[in-house]
């Protein structure tokens, strides 16, 4: 059975739970500070802890896929299992995988983690359009069959990102508005909030660009990368409402104890609650 639409979904979850995406970032160093060894059962147990302190009341948990292919097939198998109980405990899981390719290869990608069969299925994945938009055509019609989203990378919180996202094409648009005219045209009608996203960093200040695609904004760079929620109506203007702040170092930093990844979760969706208007 197709599930509804992951934009729907993801409106909901947000007015229900706040307004905040939590990422599930394994680095070394944040393994080491929760007194844990930088190996397979290190990772288990600072996954299991993160899922089990939050998956119950955040909107988004966000998996950053790279922290857990770097242990081989058993990292990917702790990653299945968090991405499966973070679903079941009624969070939506967004595989930050950020993957990009062309016909085939992106079909695979797509089966990957956009098909309901798959052990990794998400309710959505992050992709790279640099290959060109048309590139993640299978992406895009996989994630409408399933009832998934894609979140496209369009004006990223790294410096280096300018030099691409910030290039001009023959008719004068930064190339990142040709990609949010993209995905404003996949969007068209969706209500109350189409399913392919954006990621626009939240430290990225004036971004130059018209982020009313009509579909939710996924904004990096809360907490440790020095933006805060107050930051949000500035950066996002009149599309503040569709955003999906991010957070990880900022929260995971509180733990291992789960009662202070609750505690700081709890703190920055107040946080965004109180900068960003309910309508």
């Amino acid at each position: 059975m197709t599930l509804e639409p992951f934009g729907a979904r993801l409106r909901h979850a947000m007015d229900t739970r706040g307004p905040l995406c939590v990422g599930i970032d394994p680095h070394s160093s944040l393994l080491t500070s929760w007194g844990l060894n930088d190996d397979v059962a290190g990772l288990e147990r600072f996954t299991r802890t993160v899922v089990e302190a939050l998956a119950d009341r955040v909107a988004v948990l966000k998996p950053q896929s790279a922290f857990f292919e770097r242990f081989g097939s058993r990292g990917i198998a702790v990653l299945e299992k968090a991405v499966e109980e973070a679903r079941a405990a009624g969070a939506l899981v967004l595989m930050d995988a950020k993957r990009g390719d062309i016909g085939s290869t992106m079909g695979a990608y797509a089966a990957t983690y956009l098909d309901k069969d798959s052990p990794l299925f998400s309710d959505a994945v992050t992709v790279s359009p640099y290959l060109g938009f048309g590139s993640l055509r299978p992406a895009l019609d996989a994630a409408a069959v399933s009832g998934a989203g894609v979140f496209v990378l369009a004006l990223t919180s790294n410096p280096e990102g300018a030099e691409v996202q910030r290039a001009t094409v023959a008719d004068g648009r930064p190339l990142a508005q040709v990609m949010l005219d993209h995905l404003a045209a996949e969007n068209a009608g969706a209500a109350p909030l189409g399913s392919v996203g954006a990621v626009v960093g939240a430290t990225l200040g004036d971004t130059g660009v018209d982020l009313a695609v009509n579909g939710p904004l996924l904004a990096p760079g809360i907490g440790a990368q020095g933006a805060t929620p107050a930051d949000l109506p500035r950066v996002f203007g009149a599309a503040v409402r569709n955003v999906v702040p991010s957070v990880s170092r900022g929260v995971l930093r509180h733990g291992p104890d789960a009662s202070g990844l609750r505690e700081a979760a709890g703190r920055f969706a107040d946080e965004v609650r109180t900068a960003v208007p309910e309508s």
